[in-house]
């Protein structure tokens, strides 16, 4: 079978691209974002009553394991896809899956959440794990009939998730004698990668764009050995390695990632809000990364950097980024109101209480968790509230997408 020949790959004709359908099913952001943080601030507050024994319903999947997988697969991946399907249009001019065909995208991931809760198992897992495969052999087309070589290995880290999350649903069905978790971590560390070689590419573009005159040239080689540091850092961790080396390229990575972070100079964001989100959501990635140095010697729990980088790391940048980039696709200003800040500062206080205040009153473990459930939850329905709108609407200049 020729790929080109099914729907969902089929390109929209130059003549067809005018502004024309659902303005939410133009562009790939508009009902992933609507949809991966509209789950975001569901999901939290059931799993907590989950935790707290609040409820005697569960998933077919144990709690812990629904919560940790749902968050990266059900979540985060949603917004990457969201992100990933628009970028790519900016990327090459190609058109991407739109109408009809985005949304038998969204719908998808939609039924494997449902199924997550209600559905059997099997079905679950089937339908759970066709997503990204397809999105990895999207962004290959478009990636592909551009030349665009440059950005292919963001669609071999989409595929390098598809495995994970297959390898997940296979540890848990027993097909695999290998611990849940593993997958899950492996998700986590992938997530991770992507958020820094995007976050290299955005933080400081963004940066100069505000502030004229500023050159913030990255240094190749600091690039190269901060990621590959980043990498096999994390995959020793994985690899659970001797506790000596594995723990030092951790500490190693964290300073590097620190010193690249420095070089994009941070401070001069302190005034916009769209901005310094991104630079402080960032800073829980050298973070994290010592945080598991700390694990692997005992000092802290390992999910201390998990959190780190999930809550911190993953949960501010997205923050970041959906407003940033759904206010740039939908032709508004790229300057955010108080209640958007307000969610930019919910999700930090979020982090900052799962991560870190257990490690200093762990007594208090369960207010914690509580109330940071409470302030991720209501940062993502600010978000929501103040977005839904304007990425069911056509642009305010008209354009397409």
């Amino acid at each position: 079978m020729n790929i080109d020949s099914l729907p969902i790959f089929k390109a929209v004709p130059p003549a067809a691209s005018a502004t024309h359908g659902l303005p939410v099913l133009r562009l790939g952001f508009r009902p992933f974002y609507i949809a991966g943080t509209l789950f975001a601030a569901l999901a939290l507050p059931l799993w907590l009553a989950m935790f707290c024994g609040q409820t005697a319903w569960t998933p077919n999947l144990p709690p812990l394991l629904w919560h940790a997988h749902e968050m990266l697969f059900g979540f985060a991946v949603a917004i990457i896809v969201g992100f990933l399907l628009t970028a790519a249009k900016a990327w090459t001019g190609v058109p991407t899956p739109r109408g009809p065909a985005l949304a038998a995208l969204v719908l998808l991931w939609l039924a494997a959440r449902v199924a997550a809760l209600v559905g059997p198992y099997a079905l679950y897992a089937a339908l759970d794990v066709a997503l990204l495969p397809l999105v990895a052999a999207i962004l290959v087309r478009i990636l592909q009939k551009a030349r665009n070589y440059r950005n292919l290995p963001l669609a071999l880290l989409v595929l390098l998730l598809a495995l994970a999350n297959l390898l997940f649903h296979l540890a848990v069905t027993g097909v695999l004698a290998l611990p849940a978790f593993t997958p899950l971590y492996a998700a986590l560390a992938l997530i991770t990668l992507i958020e820094c070689v995007m976050g290299g590419r955005v933080i400081p573009s963004f940066t100069m764009a505000v502030t004229p005159g500023r050159k913030l040239a990255a240094n190749a080689g600091l690039e190269r050995l901060t990621l590959g540091a980043t990498g096999l850092g994390l995959l020793l961790w994985l690899l659970a390695v001797p506790v000596l080396l594995g723990g030092t390229v951790l500490a190693l990575a964290s300073a590097l990632q620190v010193w690249r972070m420095r070089g994009w100079q941070p401070a001069v964001t302190r005034q916009r809000p769209i901005l310094w989100i991104l630079h402080l959501a960032y800073a829980w990635i050298p973070l994290g990364l010592a945080l598991l140095a700390l694990a692997r010697f005992g000092l802290v729990s390992n999910s201390a950097g998990v959190h780190a980088l999930a809550v911190g790391a993953t949960g501010g940048l997205i923050i970041g980024m959906v407003t940033r980039t759904a206010r740039g696709h939908t032709g508004r200003p790229l300057q955010v109101s108080r209640p958007e800040v307000l969610a930019y500062t919910l999700v930090m206080a979020a982090a900052l209480l799962r991560v870190l205040l257990p490690l200093l009153l762990p007594s208090l473990y369960l207010v914690w968790l509580s109330v940071a459930g409470m302030a991720w939850s209501a940062a993502f329905l600010i978000y929501l509230w103040i977005y839904t709108p304007w990425l069911a609407r056509t642009r305010l200049d008209g354009k397409d997408g």
